[in-house]
């Protein structure tokens, strides 16, 4: 597989051209999806081609599709339901579209395996971001009035995880051997 580019390239060009064809052998089904409406899912394409490049062996790429993708179907989201209010809120799940990436550049690449603890992370922190800020700005309804629950949670999470003053000692058996004698 030394010629990625031109494999991705070609299935793109395969792809466009099957939707070009259905849309001239079936001229209704062009006319069943409304533009106004459906836009979105180009962006959401494009991060399904960067996703499909970091599957066939560019991990790093799962970062931007993720993100592009998400961002995407956020819209979609948004352009469909007219609920464009909910960008005031919803801007908290672009970290979590990177903690997915991350995670998924993780499982591509071997060498990339500590990636998913810091993809867990950053959903974490992007889902306590949304409820907070959907919470306090209205879009929760589920929350209501316990957002600030919320921020204690996330405040105590922060401060179990510093416990030891910010650093984490990992053993070393030379040492360990060293102490012993």
């Amino acid at each position: 597989m030394k010629n990625r580019g031109s494999i991705v390239g070609g299935l793109i060009l395969i792809f466009v051209g099957a939707l070009f064809l259905l849309v001239q052998t079936f001229p209704n089904l062009a006319a069943r999806f409304d533009p106004e409406l459906q836009w979105p899912l180009i962006i959401v394409a494009v991060g399904s081609l960067f996703l499909l490049g970091a599957v066939l062996g560019t991990a790093s790429l799962a970062i931007p599709g993720a993100i592009i993708g998400g961002i995407g179907c956020l819209l979609y989201y948004q352009n469909i339901s007219g609920n464009w209010e909910s960008w005031a809120y919803a801007w908290a799940l672009i970290p979590g579209f990177v903690g997915l990436g991350l995670i998924l550049m993780g499982l591509l690449d071997r060498q990339q395996r500590s990636s998913i603890r810091d993809g867990m992370r950053l959903i974490f922190i992007s889902l306590i971001l949304l409820a907070v800020f959907g919470g306090f700005l209205g879009g929760s309804a589920i929350l209501g009035q316990l957002w600030p629950l919320l921020l204690i949670l996330g405040g105590f999470w922060m401060l179990w995880r510093n416990r030891n003053g910010g650093r984490h000692q990992k053993k070393d058996p030379e040492n360990d051997l060293n102490e012993a004698i």
